[in-house]
């Protein structure tokens, strides 16, 4: 099948090529401004109770929790001065007769709250709620914030609160990913010219990367029609779609040259090719495609967004490389190799190009001083990479905040004013809704008891406000409209002002005020609330994504080598792989160990959805690099050699080619470590981890060394088993790996 297809394709190259070419236009002149039509939220479980008591807030309350806020700072004096009283006042009748905002209130508006006012009594608050969807908050705070910020006679205002903040969060990512893009693509590009030698062989995978961003772009459009999408998918799309066009152009490209180097003409040696090569492609594709369908399984549409957006680069990368890139080599034939740099430089010191013989590289070397010693030398690897993954068992998830952006940022410093100036928890306080309930003796009771939890400084109802199980305010006109409509009524749980939403401090509150017994039944958001649901939803769904991910990987390794003990060694080790990585992660970015270096601030959490984002990635990815390892080693053990000779020569042969792609796919994600984001620096910075430790460590020691301690027993399988492989199985001959040629100079080692 696969001959046919690219007998077809080389045939009709030009067709192909000109095809290709319009599909790239039309992709990007469809999806190029996809960035505009993305969502900043979807961090939220939609079915969570505190989801639920959001909607019910908006429908039957018509309102919610604040997520706008404005801090006014008086130039001179106090906000009590006569003129900025004024124009604070101003300002709230402003904010509240603006289309979109539910609502409005003020230190001024009602009646000079003290929780309001700083502790120096130059700054005070204005509230207000953006109504709708997060794409249209996020529009109407571009467009209102501009004529709020900055100074207003008396008074100098800045914005900040959750929509504020997740809008800059998003702006701050689209300049992130054009710098990531200017700093990859160049390094990217020096590098390949390096391992390709041609500078016409090296700018294909940028062709093909090309192609996969585009067509990603324009699926993530057309998605946009159907469900909500999370603009933080972008990051996923430059950084898989250039990496993997790098991994199957290099080992597409590389194929190529070596049928030529054996003697096809240019046609023939682009058929083997996409009968090899491109077969290896399209499975490898396809298990990584997999490893990220497993995002579907979480209710929240931040990491499914990662699933759509995964899935389409994997697969329009593949298609890129089985049929595009050879219909590209079918036109350039043995022009492949023009403008061969490296040799150029070899020349110009007097070497020639040397092909080193099997047994005399590096690898090799590495595979066999290995199995020499295998146990200790795995019992050493195995102590160190358990060791890295200590921290992670003291991890803490969190959800992100304004402390994800750099303290320069305006809406964190407006933030960071609030944490240092105001004692007050008003911007933290926890939502408890009575859909259907009521009875001022009940009410009463039910906020007496909430107002005892420790950490909670006051609560405001129907029948006034509390604290301390003590009536301290009475009700007034005011309160009946706020709290109560004809079948239910809602309590503000108002916390101490020391207290973080985003902390264990804050979950602990949840379920400190779920746990007072109500005579209703009632439903508890604010942004602790969703913190604690989101975490119930995201570990509910955890055991189903890691089962996918590990069955896909067990069945595919079964499929290709007829082993039990290969497949069952692979997730071992990866999961030993990732679970260091992840211990790395948190020694940095919750315990804060380089947040200078690094320009973040450290929270004392890690993002609940990085770690389990960057878990089916690499794990995928992983797939990539064992699947051309082990198909080699089988090779050379069906041909008759023993383990220690197989390995050895299976690791020489694919050493450089996994190694090269590693590398470029590290530099790939650790451009994305200088985004001012501090999720995207852990995405970045923690994928690139993921990726060398995997291709250094796991494949140059732990796997020859476990290899060498099952000896025959790795490709062991039951009678049964092995008939199921005979029959359905993937023979390894098929697709496969060729090596990197390892080109040194003349006469060197």
């Amino acid at each position: 099948m696969l001959r046919r297809f690219a007998t077809a394709v080389v045939r009709r190259r030009r067709t192909v090529l000109v095809g290709a070419l319009l599909a790239l236009v039309a992709a990007f002149a469809y999806g190029g401004k996809v960035a505009n039509r993305l969502n900043n939220g979807g961090f939220a479980d939609p079915n969570a109770p505190s989801t639920r008591a959001n909607t019910l807030l908006d429908q039957q309350f018509h309102t919610g929790s604040p997520n706008l806020v404005l801090l006014v700072t008086a130039r001179q004096g106090t906000v009590d001065g006569p003129a900025v009283a004024a124009e604070g006042r101003a300002l709230t009748d402003q904010l509240a007769h603006t289309a979109g905002v539910d609502g409005a209130a003020s230190y001024w508006s009602l009646g000079d709250v003290a929780p309001l006012r700083s502790g120096n009594g130059r700054e005070a608050l204005v509230l207000a709620r953006l109504t709708g969807s997060d794409d249209q908050v996020n529009v109407r705070v571009h467009q209102i914030e501009p004529g709020l910020v900055g100074r207003h006679g008396p008074v100098d205002v800045a914005v900040t609160g959750q929509a504020a903040v997740f809008r800059q969060i998003g702006d701050t990512i689209r300049a992130d990913l054009a710098r990531a893009e200017a700093i990859a693509v160049p390094i990217t590009l020096i590098l390949l010219i390096f391992v390709f030698g041609s500078v016409v062989a090296a700018s294909l995978p940028l062709l093909v990367g090309g192609l996969a961003v585009g067509g990603t772009f324009a699926a993530l459009t057309a998605l946009t029609h159907l469900t909500k999408v999370s603009i933080f998918s972008l990051n996923l799309t430059t950084a898989l779609g250039l990496g993997l066009a790098i991994d199957y152009s290099l080992f597409v490209v590389n194929r190529f040259r070596e049928e030529l180097r054996r003697g096809l003409a240019p046609d023939d040696a682009v058929v083997r090719t996409v009968e090899t090569a491109g077969r290896t492609v399209l499975f490898s594709a396809a298990t990584v495609a997999v490893s990220l369908a497993a995002l579907l399984v979480f209710p929240m549409y931040f990491l499914r967004s990662f699933a759509y957006a995964g899935i389409a680069v994997v697969s329009v990368a593949a298609a890129g490389a089985v049929l595009v890139l050879p219909a590209l080599l079918a036109a350039l034939g043995r022009r492949v190799d023009s403008l061969d740099v490296r040799k150029a430089i070899l020349h110009r010191f007097g070497r020639e190009v040397h092909r080193a013989e099997v047994g005399e590289g590096f690898w090799h070397r590495l595979a066999t001083a290995v199995m020499r010693r295998p146990l200790p030398i795995a019992a050493a690897i195995i102590a160190l990479l358990l060791v890295l993954g200590t921290p992670f068992l003291g991890v803490h998830f969190g959800q992100p905040d304004d402390r994800v952006l750099p303290a320069s940022a305006t809406t964190r410093a407006a933030a960071d004013v609030l944490r240092t100036d105001f004692r007050s928890g008003e911007t933290n306080a926890l939502s408890v809704v009575a859909a259907h309930g009521g009875g001022s003796a009940a009410i009463a009771s039910y906020a007496s008891a909430l107002s005892r939890v420790p950490e909670v400084a006051r609560v405001d109802a129907l029948t006034g406000s509390y604290a301390d199980g003590a009536l301290v305010a009475p009700a007034t006109a005011a309160t009946a409209g706020r709290f109560a409509n004809p079948t239910g009524t809602w309590l503000s749980v108002v916390p101490v002002g020391t207290l973080e939403a985003q902390s264990p401090a804050g979950e602990h509150l949840v379920h400190e005020v779920r746990a007072v017994a109500s005579p209703w039944p009632v439903l508890v958001t604010g942004s602790s609330a969703q913190l604690v649901d989101s975490k119930t939803a995201i570990f509910a769904k955890v055991p189903w994504a890691l089962g996918i991910v590990a069955l896909v990987t067990f069945v595919t390794l079964f499929l290709m080598f007829g082993s039990l003990l290969v497949p069952t060694k692979a997730v071992i080790l990866n999961l030993l792989s990732l679970t260091a990585t992840f211990g790395a992660m948190v020694w940095v970015f919750q315990s804060g160990h380089g947040a200078g270096l690094l320009h973040f601030t450290a929270t004392g959490t890690l993002d609940t959805t990085t770690p389990i984002l960057m878990f089916c990635i690499a794990f995928g990815l992983s797939m990539d690099y064992e699947v051309f390892l082990l198909s080699r080693i089988k090779e050379e053990h069906d041909r008759g050699a023993d383990t220690v000779t197989s390995v050895a020569v299976g690791l020489e042969r694919t050493g450089r080619i996994v190694t090269a792609a590693a590398a470029l796919l590290a530099i790939v994600f650790i451009s994305f470590a200088t985004s001012h984001v501090t999720f995207i620096k852990l995405f970045g910075l923690g994928l690139t981890l993921a990726v060398l430790m995997d291709a250094t460590l796991i494949r140059g020691a732990l796997v020859p060394a476990f290899m060498r301690l099952a000896g025959n027993a790795n490709w062991w399988a039951p009678a049964p088993l092995r008939r199921l492989y005979d029959r359905f199985g993937i023979s390894e001959h098929d697709g496969g790996m060729d090596e990197l040629e390892p080109l040194t100079p003349a006469g060197a080692r």
